[in-house]
């Protein structure tokens, strides 16, 4: 019996990452709280805000897998969310120029029985030395507002970093699917007939 598979996200860019797969899933939102909790380290929210997301929406569909995933970078422990505004992705450009960048991408799925396991991919980003000219150009041509750190290597953003180190390409753009394909394989969705976590 195929298993209903859900992923529980608005994200078109998780959405892009997931059709690569070729399986068919549905996608609802969750309407979580993503606040830090004080004293919680980025990669902690990240790992705690997927999972939340991923339980939200198994609770109201118990039986199917679901996906959560979530991402925050981190600029020398302070966390870098979404922008939203063109000052604000400016300010955080600003500050991540000339700097190591971490993205943490948490992923959870849970499996028809409720088992959640979760993981977690980072991304380093060097990113270079940029003048405000440079940044205020490249928000005004990408408007980058709804990806954490307002730098997105999938489109021009790759222009602003200087290298990159990830133990998976897709990770920094929202989706681990190397990561992914191991926990849906274990959760007994078929990627690939005869495929093994």
């Amino acid at each position: 019996m195929t298993k209903e598979l859900i992923l529980a996200s608005s994200s078109r860019y998780r959405r892009e990452l997931l059709d690569r797969l070729g399986i068919a899933y549905t996608c609802e939102s969750p309407d979580i709280d993503e606040s830090s909790l004080p004293g919680e380290t980025p990669q902690d929210t990240a790992m705690r805000l997927a999972e939340m997301k991923a339980r939200a929406i198994w609770e109201k569909h118990p039986g199917a897998v679901v996906i959560g995933s979530d991402q925050v970078a981190d600029l020398a422990g302070e966390k870098l969310g979404k922008p939203h505004t063109r000052d604000n992705a400016i300010k955080q450009l600003q500050r991540m120029q000339g700097n190591e960048v971490v993205f943490t991408t948490a992923l959870c799925v849970i499996n028809a029985e409720g088992h959640a396991e979760t993981i977690k991919s980072q991304t380093t980003i060097r990113m270079r030395q940029l003048s405000d000219e440079t940044i205020a150009d490249y928000v005004d041509r990408e408007k980058p507002f709804d990806c954490a750190g307002a730098a997105k290597i999938e489109r021009l953003g790759i222009a602003l970093m200087e290298s990159v180190t990830s133990d998976d390409p897709t990770s920094l753009i929202g989706l681990p699917l190397m990561q992914l394909t191991t926990l849906l394989t274990r959760a007994d969705v078929t990627v690939l007939a005869g495929l093994r976590a």
